[in-house]
């Protein structure tokens, strides 16, 4: 390496073509992540990120969480679930109250959609305390890849310390809500996929309730498509959810709305299978907020842990040195679906310590 950042030196001429290809592909690939350290370094103050000229080593030191207004243009590699995931998990602890406009793709078949967050995440950050008439994701525009478009708003008020709880049981569905929205595309898609998805739905429960969000004009993002997003509600709170949506324009098949909604409503039952009270989209959440709560003893029963969670647990060991008590429930013993997993642990006692106190 020599020269300016971003710049190779090599002898000799062989396969230069090759490998000016591999290293724009380097680059191009890192756009989602290098749009993610922009965002942590606008949430925070006086954070050090260093990053080496090929992009393959970082050096992160982390400064105070700052929070406040702030606006970012997330890159359209990736959904906006990909950056909203993660401010989840920092803004209770800010030091001012977060409120961020996030635009970029908000549906895509990647990460969570900001319609599955809105549902699922904002009532699992109540459980815990974390409330007020400030917390809210509203979605402004939609937008789907591979242009984006959308455009969302989070804030989140702060919190100086973390409750503990007790979510063991789940209960019984009591109703089912879902979205099913569509963009660049005619609107009888929404209603094509609505009915699809009742019909395998409505064996099962009669309260279901599907909203149809059709977008016009500058509200439509710049690509067409359609998905849809669908949530079971237990009697005791717990929410679970899937989410289904189109290939990106020119990539892929095309994908009829009867059956996606079809599909759709069978990842929802399966979600209800699997149980728990969390859905496996957050269960790294519930997870952090357990380990940052106050050292009294928290219990969260979840479905089959995904491979994403199993690797979360072992940086929550790494990071907090702290080990979660694991049980196993058969069906047996629940009564009902597939196997579940009991998580407790003390939490560490996090306090926020940069919350203005009046």
């Amino acid at each position: 390496m020599a020269g300016e950042a971003q710049c190779l030196s090599y002898t000799g001429c062989n396969f230069l073509r090759q490998r000016l290809k591999c290293y724009n592909s380097v680059f191009s690939s890192l756009d989602f992540e290098a749009s993610f350290i922009r965002l942590i370094d606008k949430v925070t103050n006086g954070s050090r990120i260093e990053i080496n000229q090929t992009g393959t080593t970082l050096y992160y030191q982390p400064g105070l969480l700052y929070g406040g207004s702030l606006e970012h243009d997330c890159s359209p590699s990736r959904g906006i679930g990909y950056y909203l995931e993660s401010l989840l998990c920092l803004a209770p602890f800010m030091k001012h109250p977060l409120k961020i406009v996030l635009r970029g793709v908000t549906n895509d078949q990647v990460d969570p959609s900001v319609d599955v967050l809105k549902a699922t995440a904002l009532p699992l950050l109540k459980k815990f305390g974390i409330d007020g008439e400030s917390l809210e994701i509203k979605i402004i525009r939609r937008g789907m890849p591979p242009k984006g478009g959308g455009e969302i708003l989070f804030s989140c008020p702060v919190k100086k310390v973390l409750q503990p709880v007790q979510f063991t049981d789940p209960g019984k569905i009591k109703r089912i809500r879902g979205t099913a929205y569509s963009l660049r595309v005619s609107p009888q898609m929404t209603n094509r996929m609505v009915e699809s998805a009742r019909g395998i739905l409505n064996k099962f429960l009669p309260d279901i309730y599907i909203y149809t969000d059709h977008m016009k004009g500058v509200s439509s993002g710049k690509s067409p498509g359609f998905g849809m997003c669908l949530t079971a509600e237990t009697i005791n709170g717990a929410i679970l959810s899937a989410e289904l949506a189109s290939n990106p324009q020119g990539q892929g098949a095309a994908v009829l709305p009867e059956e996606l909604g079809q599909n759709c409503a069978k990842l929802l039952l399966e979600e209800v299978y699997r149980g728990g009270c969390v859905d496996s989209t957050n269960q790294s959440l519930a997870l952090l907020l357990m380990t940052l709560g106050q050292r009294d003893v928290s219990k969260v029963l979840l479905g089959p842990l995904s491979p994403y969670t199993i690797e979360f647990l072992r940086h929550l060991r790494s990071f907090f040195q702290i080990m979660f008590k694991i049980e196993t429930k058969t069906a047996e013993e629940e009564h009902t679906g597939g196997e579940k997993v009991l998580m407790t642990c003390v939490g560490i006692g996090f306090c926020n310590l940069s919350k203005t106190i009046r």
